[in-house]
């Protein structure tokens, strides 16, 4: 009995390590924007983002508090969070999806991969469906993930007040740059 106990549990310890190596995290991903507009730029950063990628089904979930980031004028920082964003009521944004294209992404050869993410990004409570690609690489026996691309403030009901309409692009440039880990027990 001691025996068959013994092999259940080594048999549950090893399916837990496999299913765990399939998903990878970070609580400390990197996610900045820019906004390249005629009288000033406008940058701010975020290192606070978590992340799970299972690279079994190539699902993808990101969350980002929204006052984490982290502008040059903290007068901007204050303005993104009260008028803009409205942290308070929406205090973070998601993206849920896929990369279309896992199964041409080999974590046992050292390489960078074009990937293909598609999902749903909410910002201030709005969807909008994403279709960009991005990269992956896999290096040192680590998992970078990269990707870069466009929003504007209407597709997510952002009001920009007239007065300063000229100070914020019609576009806005996001970057994503993650480190993943694998998941194991200790990392949530």
């Amino acid at each position: 009995m001691k025996h068959l106990i013994l092999v259940i549990f080594l048999v549950l310890t090893i399916f837990a390590d496999v299913v765990a190596q399939t998903r990878f995290i970070t609580k400390t991903g990197h996610i900045w924007f820019f906004s390249d507009a005629p009288l000033e730029d406008i940058e701010a950063h975020n290192k606070k983002v978590v992340s799970v990628l299972d690279i079994s089904t190539g699902e993808l979930v990101f969350s980002v508090p929204m006052k984490e980031f982290q502008f040059q004028k903290s007068l901007m920082q204050t303005h993104f969070n009260e008028n803009y964003v409205e942290s308070d009521k929406y205090p973070k944004a998601t993206f849920k999806g896929k990369i279309t294209n896992m199964g041409t992404v080999d974590l046992t050869r050292d390489a960078a991969y074009q990937v293909r993410v598609q999902g749903v990004l909410n910002i201030h409570g709005k969807d909008k469906a994403i279709d960009t690609p991005g990269t992956l690489e896999v290096k040192d026996g680590r998992l970078y993930g990269r990707s870069t691309f466009s929003v504007t403030p209407q597709e997510f009901d952002i009001k920009i007040p007239r007065l300063v309409r000229n100070n914020i692009a019609r576009q806005i440039d996001i970057t994503v740059d993650i480190l993943y880990a694998p998941l194991t027990g200790n990392s949530l």
